[in-house]
C-alpha cells in the first residue's frame, strides 16, 4: 500500500481527481473538498490516520454533524464527499477495502425534532455550577437559544455592536448573510450585562474585540464548544433525550406556537425563507394534540 501525503496534499490531490476523473463542478468539487477536510480534522484530534479508520469511526463523524444539528440532507451529502474521497484512496492504492461501503445515508423525510419541556430547560440551567468563571456566560447562551431562537452559528457570531440592551433587540446575520431583527429576553439581557464586565477582564485576542462569547483565551467560542456546553448541561440535568443547541431553537419555536404564536411571526423570528419550514412545527402540535386524545379521551382509549 502507498503511503498517505499530508492532509493538505491529500485534499488536493482528492479535488483534483473529482475534477478531472469524475468531471464534477467545481462548486461541488470544492463542497466535498471541504467536507473531507472536515472528516480529516476530526480523524487527526483521535490520531488516527485516513487509511486506517472504521466504519465506526467514520460513523462517529457522522453522529458528531447529526448531534450539531447539521441537517440529513447535509448530512447525506457530507457522506456523498466521504464515500467519494474513500473511492479514490482505494484507486490511487492507498487502502484495500473501503470502510464508508457500509454507512447509510440518513433519512431526508421531514422527522419532527426533539423539543424540551419549559422544566428541561430550567433543569438545565440549574445545573449550570454557580462557582465556574464560565457560569454566567453559559447562562447567557442558554437564553440565547432559547429565548431567541438562534441557529448555533448565528449565537458564535453575535456581536455586541449588533446588540441593545435597552431595546432588547439583537440584529443577528443569518445564512446568505440575510440580517433579521430578533428580540431579546430580559432574563438573556440582565446575563449580557452582568456577563460584559466580566468578559473585560478577558486578554480579548484582535479580531475578537465586538465578538460577544469569547473562551477564557479571548477567542470566539466555535460551534462544537457550544455543542459540548449544552450537552454537558443535559447530561447533568438528568435528560436522556439527545440534546443539540439546535433542539433549543426547536424548543423555542414549539413553546411559541402552542402559546398562540403567528406561524408568520414564528417564520420571520427563526429567518426561515419558507413558512413551509416553519409547518414543521405546526405538524409537530398537531401530533401533540393527537396524543392528549389517546391519552385522556374515553372513545381513544377504548381498545
Amino acid at each position: 500500500m502507498r503511503q498517505l501525503p499530508d492532509n493538505n496534499k491529500l485534499r488536493e490531490n482528492f479535488e483534483a481527481y473529482l475534477a478531472l476523473e469524475r468531471g464534477l463542478s467545481g462548486n461541488t468539487a470544492e463542497a466535498y473538498g471541504r467536507d473531507v477536510c472536515h472528516l480529516l480534522g476530526f480523524l487527526e484530534e483521535r490520531n488516527v490516520k485516513a487509511d486506517v479508520a472504521t466504519t465506526a469511526t467514520l460513523h462517529d463523524f457522522l453522529a458528531t454533524l447529526h448531534d450539531m444539528g447539521i441537517s440529513p440532507r447535509s448530512q447525506a451529502r457530507v457522506l456523498s464527499g466521504i464515500k467519494s474521497f474513500y473511492k479514490f484512496l482505494r484507486l490511487e492504492g492507498f487502502i484495500e477495502t473501503d470502510p464508508s461501503e457500509l454507512l447509510e445515508s440518513p433519512k431526508l423525510g421531514r422527522e419532527l425534532p426533539d423539543v424540551l419541556s419549559v422544566e428541561e430547560i430550567d433543569a438545565m440551567i440549574g445545573a449550570i455550577p454557580l462557582d465556574k468563571e464560565e457560569s454566567l456566560r453559559n447562562h447567557a447562551i442558554i437564553e440565547m437559544l432559547y429565548g431567541s431562537g438562534l441557529r448555533v452559528s448565528e449565537l458564535t457570531g453575535l456581536r455586541i455592536s449588533r446588540l441593545d440592551l435597552d431595546e432588547n433587540l439583537l440584529i443577528v446575520e443569518g445564512k446568505g448573510n440575510k440580517e433579521r431583527l430578533v428580540p431579546v429576553s430580559p432574563a438573556a439581557a440582565h446575563l449580557i450585562e452582568q456577563y460584559l464586565p466580566q468578559r473585560a477582564n478577558l486578554n480579548i485576542k484582535p479580531g475578537s474585540d465586538d465578538i460577544l462569547f469569547l473562551n477564557r483565551r479571548g477567542r470566539p467560542l466555535t460551534r462544537v464548544m457550544i455543542f459540548y456546553i449544552i450537552k454537558d448541561l443535559a447530561a447533568s440535568a438528568g435528560i436522556k433525550k439527545t440534546v443539540s443547541p439546535h433542539t433549543l431553537r426547536h424548543s423555542f419555536a414549539t413553546h411559541l406556537l402552542e402559546g398562540g404564536a403567528n406561524l408568520r411571526a414564528i417564520q420571520e423570528m427563526l429567518g426561515h425563507e419558507s413558512i413551509a419550514t416553519t409547518e414543521l412545527y405546526l405538524h409537530l402540535d398537531r401530533s401533540r394534540l393527537r396524543r392528549e386524545l389517546m391519552d385522556h379521551h374515553p372513545h381513544f382509549k377504548k381498545k
